[in-house]
This record gives C-alpha cells, sequence and structure tokens, in this order.
C-alpha cells in the first residue's frame, strides 16, 4: 500500500508541475531557436563555475544551450569522489540513471556514479553512491539547483527521446588544475567542436578515460 500511495503522489508532484511549468520549458527551446521540443538533452556541470548547463535539440544533431543554471550548493572541493562520506561531487562522464520524482528535495535526477571508472580508482568497499541533482538549497555530494530550477531540467529530461540522458560533470571550464583534470579536458574539447556528448571508454586496468576524437 505504501508503494502504490508514494507511485500516486509522485505522479500528483510531477503532474502539478508540468502544469505550472510547461509553458516556461516550451519558452527555452523556442528561445534557443529549435523547431520542435528537444528530443536529446545534454547536462554539463562545472564545479568551479558552479554552473549546469543543459543542451538540447533534435536526435542525432549539434544541441543548442537551452539554459545556464547556477549552482544554490555543491560541497566538497575540486577533485573526484573516490569514497563513502567524502562530501565530494563526482567528477567524470556520467548519465541520468534515475528520475526521482518523490524526492525529498522537491524533484532529483541521479547520477550513475559509480561508473566504471569510478569502480576502478575508488574505495573497493565503500565508493558512495546516491548522488542527484535536486532542488533546494543544500548539498552533501550532489549538486542543487533551487526548486524552480530542477523543474525545469526535470521536465526537460523526462520528456527527452534519447535514453539515457548524458550527464558530465568537469572541475572546471579549464580543466587544467591537475592530471586527473586534465584527463577529462578533452571531453570539453571534444563537445565545443561539434555540440555532442563525447565519446569515451575506460581503461578497465586504470580506470583511465580515453575520449575519441
Amino acid at each position: 500500500m505504501l508503494l502504490v500511495l508514494l507511485t500516486v503522489l509522485s505522479a500528483d508532484r510531477v503532474a502539478e508541475v508540468r502544469g505550472a511549468r510547461a509553458a516556461d520549458v516550451r519558452a527555452l527551446w523556442v528561445a534557443a531557436g529549435l523547431k520542435g521540443a528537444p528530443e536529446e538533452v545534454y547536462l554539463r556541470a562545472l564545479k568551479k563555475e558552479r554552473e549546469l548547463e543543459v543542451w538540447g535539440g533534435p536526435r542525432g544533431r549539434p544541441l543548442t544551450l537551452l539554459k545556464t543554471y547556477p549552482f544554490c550548493a555543491a560541497s566538497g572541493d575540486l577533485g573526484p569522489k573516490r569514497r563513502e562520506g567524502d562530501l565530494q561531487v563526482p567528477e567524470g562522464f556520467y548519465e541520468v540513471s534515475q528520475l526521482n520524482p518523490w524526492s525529498e528535495w522537491h524533484l532529483s535526477l541521479k547520477v550513475s556514479y559509480p561508473n566504471a571508472s569510478d569502480r576502478v580508482l575508488s574505495d573497493p568497499k565503500q565508493p558512495g553512491g546516491l548522488i542527484y541533482l535536486h532542488g533546494g538549497c543544500a548539498s552533501i555530494g550532489c549538486i542543487a539547483i533551487t526548486d524552480p530550477g530542477i523543474e525545469e531540467v526535470y521536465l526537460l529530461v523526462a520528456d527527452a527521446k534519447v535514453r539515457p540522458v548524458r550527464f558530465d560533470i568537469f572541475p572546471s571550464r579549464a580543466c587544467d588544475e591537475n592530471a586527473w583534470s586534465r584527463q577529462l579536458a578533452p571531453g570539453l574539447a571534444a563537445f565545443e567542436l561539434g555540440h555532442r556528448p563525447p565519446r569515451f571508454t575506460v581503461d578497465a586496468k586504470t580506470g583511465a578515460y580515453r575520449v575519441a576524437q
């Protein structure tokens, strides 16, 4: 009965948000010059700049910047997440692994941490998890962008036809802080060239990313 109740309440919450914010979301892609709702959505977070960029467009085509949301909260410092309780926001190439309409922080999108790289490089027993992009303005390893912000992003991701939705998190726009950040820099450069999510592989032994050029 509890599961049924949660399902009903979450559906009501999303329906309420859609009713209140659908016009605002449509205004985003109209202002970006798109002829229809974005079939493909790409999220890119920049920790040093404390910005979340949301890009969208037709399936398989160059993406257009729809909106940049300032972080309201994000715990930790520059650098990847490596263990449970370190309060770090991860850094690397991820996906939205779950839409969470019953979040304590209004609405949230789960980040696919730990990914293949993290499983090699993070604490083997307690790498941590439950990393989200969410509403509100507090963080213990997540990124918060306020309730109005998460409402727009949630609806864009929920309506995207291309699955999974990529969600890449970079230490900064320069990615020149250290060896780890420089490993991620080709992902930024690849996206700037074609406005397409960077393609990559992970070395199974070292956990290193290799971005296709």
